[in-house]
């Protein structure tokens, strides 16, 4: 977790969402690298999204940037979660927890659920897209840094709620709306912010 999320623009909330991403001088370095946004559907590690984060100026922007933090020297994939009780400390992390932090909207997230057999090994079971009620879209907290010149990011996750410990020992951080523009704040202390996560979350068991 979290591996999958994706999004279905529907409604106003998403027109400046595609329009700064699309916009944005960093999508001439990505598409003259053959990189192309996702903006609708499933958004998978190392695809282009857009992402929230604090400007030059101090504001806040929209920017496209790749999913997945690359490790010099490491084996397999990029890294595409951290977990917030130690991204504080790890040196991947560390720099990125104080000064980079940036939010991720989506309209909901995947989860496949965590089952273990007589033995103790842990096999995948259904797939649960997971919402929040009454909210158009959820802001998955993140990390991101610059690789090779462009912005690449991370979600952060946390032990999850009573009614998703059911399907998995994880979730995102998810922030209100009114605490997004604290979040990316390089000012604002990350911990203040955690106690108040969004938590009411929806489950629901999908047909693959």
């Amino acid at each position: 977790m979290c591996c999958r999320y994706y999004i279905l623009p529907q409604g106003v909330e998403w027109d400046p969402i595609r329009e700064g991403a699309e916009h944005a001088r960093l999508m001439e370095r990505f598409r003259a690298a053959g990189a192309k946004l996702t903006l609708a559907g499933e958004v998978r590690p190392t695809d282009l999204a857009p992402v929230l984060a604090t400007d030059r100026g101090g504001g806040q922007s929209w920017f496209p940037m790749r999913w997945g933090f690359r490790l010099e020297g490491a084996r397999g994939g990029p890294l595409i979660n951290a977990r917030v009780e130690t991204a504080g400390e790890k040196p991947s992390f560390r720099e990125a927890w104080r000064s980079h932090r940036c939010a991720v909207p989506a309209t909901g997230y995947y989860e496949w659920e965590r089952l273990k057999d007589g033995n103790g090994r842990t096999r995948t079971g259904t797939r649960y897209a997971v919402t929040r009620p009454g909210a158009p879209l959820l802001w998955l907290c993140g990390l991101y840094r610059i690789e090779a010149g462009l912005p690449v990011f991370v979600i952060l996750t946390r032990p999850p709620s009573e009614a998703l410990a059911r399907i998995h020992d994880r979730m995102p951080l998810i922030l209100p709306d009114q605490l997004i523009r604290d979040w990316i704040d390089p000012a604002a202390s990350p911990e203040a912010l955690l106690p108040l996560a969004c938590t009411a979350l929806r489950a629901a068991a999908q047909q693959e």
